[in-house]
């Protein structure tokens, strides 16, 4: 007996389906078939991005508790990040391929995103965008003032990024902007300020994000070239290596930097030390990346890029731990 027309065989093409989406998945899989474009449209089938999204948010969270101890308050402030990373990777993602949509179609890993592949209209994709918009608003009310009018702040840099690899080389700064606020919001929304821990934070997960995602960017180089568009791959090019090395050095260092400033005062040895193996475990993780990439490789590219999930959540781990010491 064939398989119901809404669940295909693990394995089996499924039309809609966008090329660099893990196989298999789950939106792919069991979503709706009406929901099936909006759910790719924000990368639903494609998760990492809101896992990179989110695991900054983590970090800020687990250092502010570290300073101060945890409160009963920080497991809405640990759920709610992750509803809003979700919900902000999706609208983020939605404007992306809303501004993106001609050069999508130029380049072979793009074109099947539903956008210029003609599963979603731009009016449709807009509608969409906003209404995720509206309910991460929501979660975002949830929180104090203080980090209310940090997550306002933030709109800005998630505007201007898809425009940023039309006029710099450095897209992957702006995208480190915009992805890392989170340690700084949820740091304010537990203790209610930003310290220089926080800001330190958030410049070690820029840092992090100029690694990944100039790994990231090898992938489409070669069309890059021919449509026009800038990136940290093609500025670096063969020199990739040694400005990876740069950026691994970066992020953990600002890391070190961020829990020395946050736990120093307060801290005893036994939870200092906990704290310090986060940058220390993130960069033996980044080190073994670069130990195995090959940047003429899209598809090595690719699952190294994915890797980063585990490298920030190795951070969090020592993070959180070193909160309950």
């Amino acid at each position: 007996m064939s398989a119901p027309q809404d669940l295909p065989e693990p394995g089996r093409p499924v039309p809609g389906q966008v090329a660099d989406a893990m196989r298999d998945n789950w939106v792919d899989r069991i979503a709706p078939g009406f929901m099936r474009p909006y759910l790719r449209l924000s990368r639903a089938d494609r998760p990492i991005g809101t896992w990179l999204l989110l695991i900054p948010c983590w970090w800020g969270v687990a250092l502010a508790a570290a300073e101060d101890g945890w409160r009963a308050g920080d497991i809405w402030i640990w759920l709610g990040c992750a509803l809003g990373a979700v919900l902000m990777r999706g609208a983020g993602c939605t404007w992306n391929d809303i501004t993106d949509r001609d050069f999508d179609a130029s380049v072979a890993r793009t074109r099947s995103r539903p956008i210029p592949s003609g599963q979603v209209s731009v009016r449709q994709a807009v509608t969409w965008m906003f209404a995720q918009m509206a309910l991460a608003g929501l979660v975002l009310l949830t929180f104090n003032g203080f980090a209310v009018l940090l997550g306002v702040s933030s709109l800005g840099l998630v505007a201007i990024y898809p425009f940023a690899k039309r006029f710099t080389w450095w897209p992957q700064l702006f995208l480190g902007l915009a992805f890392n606020w989170g340690a700084v919001l949820a740091y304010a929304a537990h203790s209610g300020r930003v310290g220089w821990a926080a800001v330190l934070l958030y410049a070690s997960g820029i840092a992090w994000t100029l690694f990944y995602d100039t790994i990231y960017a090898h992938q489409d180089k070669d069309d890059d070239v021919l449509i026009g568009v800038k990136s940290t791959a093609r500025l670096f090019g063969a020199a990739t290596g040694r400005w990876l090395g740069r950026f691994l050095v970066a992020t953990v260092g600002l890391m070190m930097l961020a829990v020395l400033v946050a736990l120093l005062p307060v801290a005893g040895p036994l939870k200092l030390a906990v704290a310090l193996a986060a940058p220390w475990a993130m960069g033996w993780h980044l080190l073994w990346q670069m130990n195995r990439i090959d940047i003429d490789d899209p598809d090595i590219c690719l699952r190294l890029f994915r890797a980063n999930r585990d490298t920030g959540l190795l951070a969090a781990l020592f993070l959180a731990a070193a909160a309950f010491l």
